[in-house]
Formats: C-alpha cells, structure tokens, sequence
C-alpha cells in the first residue's frame, strides 16, 4: 500500500476494526488485571467504551472527518466506564480536536492529534501513574513526533507499524515501572487494550479486517439473538467459562460471556435459543432471559424472564412489554446520587436521603451516560454524587464537565461504607463547597475490606493465591488470604483495628444469611471488645462481607 494519508471513509473502517479487535480479546485483558477479583474488569470496560463510540459511528448519514472525529469523541466520552474507559475516550477526545479540521490523517497531523490525546488523558487523571496506559500511550505520540519530524515524507503505513512496536516495546517494560505489576507477572492491562485498538486499527488500514457490512451479514444470518444471566451458588471458574464460550462460538456468532453481580452475562446470535439455554442449564441456573428475533426485531424493549418464567420463556420467547413510567420528582435544592448494588445497601442508602441509586459498582462500572441519566431525574439545583469506587469517580468528573443546568459535586468515596459516612455527614445549613470538604474529612477515617474469592492462580502483595481461595481486599490490597470466611474476615479486621478505632460495620451479602452474620458479629466482639459492632444486610452479590473500621 503507498498512500501517504488515510480520509474519512477509511477512518471509519479502521476504528471500526479497532473496536473489533478489542472486543475480541476483552477477556485475555481481563485476565490481565493484577487483583484476581470477580468484579468490572478493564478489557471489558475499555471495550463498552469504545463500543459506544462505535455505535455513534455507524449511525452516521454523513461521513466526514468533522463528522467522525465528532462521533468518535461524544460516543466513547459518553460511554466510558471505569478509569480505563475514562482515559481511552480522553484519548479519543484529544485525536479528534485535531483531526476534525483537517481534510484527512497525515503523518503529521497524526504526530499532533496523538500529542493532544496524550496531553487531554494525562490532565484527566489527577494523580498520573507510570506504568499504566498513560504511558504506553505517550510512547506512541512520542514515537509519532520522532517520525514526522525525522521524515515528512514518511509512508503513513510505516509510522503505525513504527509507532504499534515502540508501545507495545513500552508496554513489556510496565512490570519494571509497577512493582505491583511484576509481582503479579503481567503487563498493564489498560496499556495493552490500547495496544490492541491500534493493532486493529492497522488491519482495517491493511484490508485485514472485515467490512463492517459482512459483520452485520453474519448477525443476520442467524434467526435470534439469545441473552441470560447464568447464575451458580459457587463462582464460575474461568476454565469452565471458556468451555462454555467454546460451545457457544460452535452454536452461533457475536459470543460474550462476561462477569457480572450475579454470575455470568451471556449473549449469542443462533438459530436455535432452546439448545443454547439447554447447555446453560448444565452451568447453573438462569434469569433475565431475553430472545429476540433477528428477522423481525421488535422496536420496543423485549420483556424480561425471572427464573419462575423459564419454561414459558424457552417455550414462547414472544410478550409485550409492561408501559412504565416514573412519577416526576418534586423539585428541591440539594439531591443526593449513589451508586450501590444490593436491595440492603440500597434501603440504607435511600434512608440516609439518597434520590437515585445507580445499580453497579464493583461488577459492572456505571457508564458517564448512566451517571447524566441519574442526575437528569434528580429534580435538584444542586447534585451530590457518590461513586463508592475508585473506579467510577473519574466517569462521575467527565459526567460533572458535560453537565452544564446543574450544579454537580462529586464526592470521591472510593468504597460504599464511605459513601455512607459521608452522606451521614450532610449538613443542609452548609454550602456545597463547605459540604464537600467535611465529607472529605471524614471518609479519611473509615477503613473498609471486601471479603471475597479469587478466580485465579496469583501472586500479589508478597501472598500467593490459588483460585478459590477467600481474600479481604482492602484500601491499598489484599491484607489477608484463607480458605475460611469468617477467618479471612477476622484476620482481616486485625490488620485495620487500632487503638482509635470505635465502630465496626458488616454488611453482609446475598451469599450469607442473616444467622451468618450474626455469628460473624460475635466473634467479632469477642476479639475487638472495645469497639462497637453494628450488622446489617447488604445484599451485595460476590462480596459475602463488607466490613468498615471507624
């Protein structure tokens, strides 16, 4: 190929390709994550991000550089989940200021889209770390401004094959800048979905990939899109899942099968719903079962089947939907957002005053759209929003910028007994500004671990883990490892009780009874006589405990 730039049509093509090819390898990145908790993971997140891009993409009647570089921008800033999706639509955002004004992607205008995608990413994060994305992607915009500067002339094709080996040469070195990353033997996971995207991106400049056109031919091709949730009182392991996957890529096309709070997130284009719900039922059981016909799609949402309805969902997959529609909130100055899962931390967050719960958190990230969506039913001047995780606080700030008839105050509890304590906090004869700060102050003072399993062989925090084994993941990592759940959980609690500490909090999970619990509360008394024990249902899927230290 001797082309020396690339137009909008083109474009379209190979960012189409690059979402492709990540979707396709989501799960080897997934696997990648340095903690081996079942929770949102950073292939999937990436590839919700950019998939959403995509969608804006192909809705377009128009294709011009302004017009793709505008898609590419509203759809990935929109759809971002988790840090991961938050910096790559960043990235995007920052490519696509440069290259909507240009007739089409030169060397050189490559070598300043990718400068002002580094630049845009790095001012989004506030505590930039080496080692992650960030950095394999500035090895690329410094590898593309070596070459252009070097060569003008350069072949276009020359500089991404140049400019693919200096980040994925970067991305080798991730372990050596993360301690963390070579202690769990693997690369950084964001860096290398980046990585992929432009991998794909270069096949679809190559012709590699398919036309998007033959994609959609193979989806057609099969008679129903078949989606379930596959449930299993223990956790699915990751070998039994790609058994699982394996027979579902003999059945049908467009294959996932991701984690998620209550077991496992299928869907596949078939032509047969029955044998594919059959094989499932052999991996545990099933709920929210939606089958739509390929042929003739319905235009409205399709009803959602519990696990009571399985039968006459396999049977007859065909009924109308129920018309809902929520009563409008009264108008108030100050509304309170929280993003929690489980019916028990949701009860307890609703009566602390919360207006709006965003179902997700550790095992689903809520996208930047999910998080404008809550705030847009909030009849409030004024929004707090609590992300109780890390990983939402930056799609919440990206929310917080693209929001303009409101004012949004993100708190940035990074775990739900901080989101606890800092609604608790809220003192309405105070200023948002004032609000904000004491909120700060206090989730400083809580201590939380989330008593879980781990899906696979690894070593991390000088502890060597097996598959199966129970771990309390706390603040900074995991500070303890059993094989028992109350023992984990009280080994667990002895690393972060201290002479300050007054009140410990347990919320336990959907996994765990009430007499569980209990009995857990007890012995923790026992060991920590100084302090008060408070036990409440949480609901949580995956988590059986989530304990906190004030």
């Amino acid at each position: 190929m001797n082309s020396n730039s690339i137009d909008a049509a083109l474009m379209v093509k190979m960012f189409l390709a690059g979402a492709k090819n990540l979707e396709q390898k989501k799960e080897w990145i997934n696997e990648l994550n340095v903690f081996p908790v079942p929770d949102g993971d950073t292939g999937t997140n990436m590839t919700l991000t950019i998939s959403s891009a995509a969608d804006e993409v192909r809705k377009l009647d128009q294709i011009s550089m302004e017009s793709v570089s505008k898609a590419i921008s509203s759809g990935s800033l929109r759809g971002a989940r988790g840090n991961s999706g938050v910096i790559l639509s960043q990235l995007f955002r920052g490519c696509s200021k440069i290259w909507r004004n240009e007739p089409a992607i030169t060397p050189e205008n490559t070598a300043r889209a990718f400068r002002k995608a580094v630049e845009t990413a790095y001012k989004a994060v506030m505590k930039p770390k080496e080692g992650t994305i960030l950095t394999v992607a500035k090895a690329g915009c410094d590898k593309a401004e070596e070459l252009a500067s070097m060569d003008p002339d350069i072949e276009i094709e020359d500089m991404f094959r140049a400019i693919i080996d200096e980040m994925e040469r970067v991305l080798n070195l991730t372990p050596e800048m993360l301690p963390v990353l070579k202690e769990a033997g693997v690369v950084d996971s964001g860096g290398q979905g980046l990585l992929q995207i432009l991998k794909g991106c270069y096949n679809g400049f190559l012709g590699i990939e398919e036309e998007e056109e033959q994609q959609e031919e193979e989806v057609r091709r099969f008679g129903y899109r078949t989606e379930f949730i596959l449930k299993n009182k223990e956790h699915i392991s990751v070998e039994r899942r790609l058994e699982f996957v394996s027979f579902l890529e003999e059945q049908g096309a467009d294959v996932a099968a991701e984690r998620c709070e209550e077991g496992l997130k299928v869907h596949i284009n078939s032509d047969d719903p029955g044998v594919i719900l059959s094989k499932a039922l052999g991996y545990g059981y099933l709920s929210r079962i939606h089958v739509i016909n390929n042929v003739e799609r319905p235009q409205y949402p399709l009803h959602i089947f519990e696990e009571t309805e399985l039968e006459e969902a396999i049977a007859d997959p065909k009924s109308d939907p129920e018309d809902t529609q929520e009563a409008p909130m009264p108008h108030k100055d100050v509304g309170f957002i929280a993003v929690s899962i489980g019916k028990g931390l949701g009860d307890i967050f609703r009566e602390l005053g919360a207006d709006y719960l965003i179902e997700g958190g550790q095992t689903m990230n809520p996208s930047t759209q999910d998080i404008m969506t809550a705030v847009d039913k909030v009849n409030a001047d004024t929004v707090f929003i609590f992300p109780n995780n890390k990983n939402i606080i930056l799609a919440a700030e990206q929310a917080q910028k693209m929001i303009e008839d409101k004012q949004i105050v993100v708190v940035p509890t990074k775990t739900i007994p901080q989101g606890i304590t800092a609604l608790l906090n809220y003192l309405p004869d105070k200023s948002a500004e004032e609000n904000l700060e004491l909120m700060r102050e206090e989730v400083q003072n809580v201590k939380t671990v989330e008593i879980t399993y781990s899906v696979r062989d690894t070593k991390i925090d000088d502890q060597t883990i097996h598959e199966g084994d129970i771990m309390g993941v706390g603040d900074s990592g995991i500070v303890a490892v059993g094989q028992d759940i109350q023992e984990t959980a009280l080994s667990s609690l002895a690393r972060m009780v201290d002479e300050d500490s007054e009140l410990i909090s347990v919320y336990f999970g959907a996994d765990m009874s009430e007499e569980d619990a209990d009995a857990l509360a007890d012995r923790i008394r026992e060991a920590f006589p100084d302090c008060e024990v408070e036990a409440a249902s949480g609901g949580q899927p995956i988590y059986y405990y989530i304990l906190s230290v004030e």
